[in-house]
This record gives C-alpha cells, sequence and structure tokens, in this order.
C-alpha cells in the first residue's frame, strides 16, 4: 500500500468516523425500543439497565396483539394512509406535468404557492381545519383525515415529481408522437416508465407521513374512538398505575414494521437511475 492510497483513506477517516456516530446515534433509540419490547417487566422497570436482553419474552406483544381495537386501527390506519396516498400521486402527476411541459400565464407563481404550502408548519393549521370541519359535519370520520394528509403529501409530491419530469428529455414523447401516439399516450407509454423512480420516492414519504401522523388523528376524531388510527392507539397502553412499557414498545415495533418494509422493497427503484432506464429501454 503505497502513499498515494493512503492519503486519501487518511482524509476521508473523519467523515467516515462521523457518519458511523451519526448512524449509531440515530438507530440507537430504535434498538432501545425493540430490545425492550422482548425484556421482561422486571427487566424494563430495573434501576441498572441491561443494554442487551438477557431474558427473552413475547408477553408483551401478546398484550398488544390482544388489545381493544388492534386489527380495527390497523385497518383504519391502511386504508387512511393508502387513500392518501393514491389520491396525492394521482393529483400531484397532472399538476407536475401542467407544469413542466406546459406554458401558461400564473405558472411560476402556482410553483410559488406550492412551496409555501411546503414550508407552512401543518400543526398550526389544527384549529382552522378543526373549525371547518365541525361546521361541515366532518368530525370522527375517515375520510377526513384522509383529506387532510392528501393536502399535506401533495405539495412535496409536486415539487419532486415536477423535477423528474423536467429532466426527461421531451424528445422521447415527441418520438412517440410522430409515430402515432398522442400527446397523452406518449407521457404514458414513454415517460411514465422513466418517472418511477420519482413515484416510488413520493410514495415512501407520504406513507411514512401518513403513517406517523397523530395530531390531526388525535385532534379531530373525538367521540368516534372506533375511527382512530394506530398512532392514537398506542396511547391506550395506561393504566391508574403508570405505563405498560414492554406493550408500548412493543406495539411501537409492530407499527414501525409495515413503514419499515415498503422502505425496503422501494430503496432499490428511489435510488436507481431513471436516466438509465430510459437507455435499456
Amino acid at each position: 500500500m503505497n502513499a498515494r492510497t493512503v492519503r486519501p483513506r487518511l482524509r476521508r477517516l473523519p467523515l467516515n468516523i462521523a457518519a458511523a456516530v451519526t448512524v449509531v446515534v440515530c438507530l440507537f433509540p430504535v434498538y432501545w425500543m425493540i430490545s425492550t419490547a422482548f425484556k421482561p417487566s422486571k427487566d424494563i422497570q430495573s434501576a441498572d439497565p441491561q443494554l442487551f436482553p438477557h431474558t427473552w419474552t413475547l408477553d408483551h406483544f401478546r398484550r398488544a396483539v390482544e388489545a381493544d381495537g388492534f386489527a380495527l386501527f390497523w385497518r383504519n390506519s391502511i386504508l387512511v394512509t393508502l387513500g392518501a396516498v393514491l389520491l396525492a400521486l394521482l393529483v400531484a402527476l397532472g399538476a407536475a406535468f401542467a407544469v413542466a411541459r406546459m406554458r401558461w400565464k400564473g405558472r411560476r407563481q402556482f410553483m410559488l404557492m406550492v412551496f409555501i404550502a411546503q414550508m407552512a408548519p401543518w400543526e398550526s393549521l389544527i384549529i382552522p381545519v378543526y373549525i371547518i370541519s365541525r361546521d361541515t359535519d366532518m368530525l370522527d370520520r375517515l375520510p377526513t383525515l384522509t383529506l387532510i394528509y392528501f393536502m399535506i403529501t401533495l405539495p412535496f409530491t409536486i415539487v419532486v415529481l415536477r423535477g423528474f419530469i423536467g429532466t426527461i428529455p421531451p424528445e422521447l414523447e415527441e418520438a412517440a408522437q410522430v409515430d402515432g401516439c398522442t400527446r397523452t399516450g406518449a407521457f404514458w407509454r414513454v415517460a411514465m416508465p422513466l418517472l418511477a423512480p420519482g413515484l416510488m420516492a413520493t410514495s415512501l414519504f407520504g406513507f411514512i407521513t401518513a403513517w406517523n401522523e397523530f395530531a390531526y388523528a388525535n385532534f379531530l376524531i373525538i367521540k368516534q374512538q372506533d375511527n382512530r388510527t394506530l398512532p392514537v392507539w398506542l396511547s391506550s397502553f395506561q393504566n391508574t398505575f403508570g405505563t405498560d412499557w414492554g406493550a408500548t414498545m412493543a406495539a411501537s415495533t409492530l407499527f414501525a414494521l409495515p413503514a419499515l418494509v415498503i422502505f425496503l422493497l422501494l430503496q432499490r427503484h428511489v435510488t436507481s437511475g431513471f436516466a438509465a432506464g430510459a437507455v435499456k429501454g
């Protein structure tokens, strides 16, 4: 090993160490949640915390699965999340195409409004949303949460898809139109396959955002407890004696699994180059 190869590695060493420390700091809470879910209650409440469980148990997972509303709240979260993501993709795809491919008056102002909506803290809109939902008799309903999550994820989805559409050469669609395709047909047959990474990335963002949202689900679903979602359900593992941390951590582990599975399934498509897909045909 000569000096030419050693020096670059030494320069990268601080960055590698910083990256490793960042990964450990970010993943340790997740590890602690999972390990706590498998620890017996006496070890969880011990004054001497154990980094690794010495005794493993599945009792906490059993209590979480057998808790009231487990299956019902899972169904609610899945319906609301998938509905919001699909609706956001459908609307954002048309808006992004219009902004990236067409020239019309007010296009820049439209994108400015989208950026402003993206920067707005959605928590500050809880009270206006509550008043509107109350006046329109939309409280305690799952479609209300679906529309709210759709509005939260829509600006980001438009921005990302606009960027992806803008990088696809329009000549590809023009060539398809020369061959007899309509403008819409050329977009669906040529541009849509190249948009797969953008669709995957925005779907992943929208799913995680809607799946984890707590404030609106807790604030707008007041009377109809059966319409609550999983993040609100996680707060139910409390009694007069305090919080059941074992069941809470087990339920949180189960709650995190869908997002983790979807990320693992989509990461290859998200990171793959869509330009390479055009070359591969």
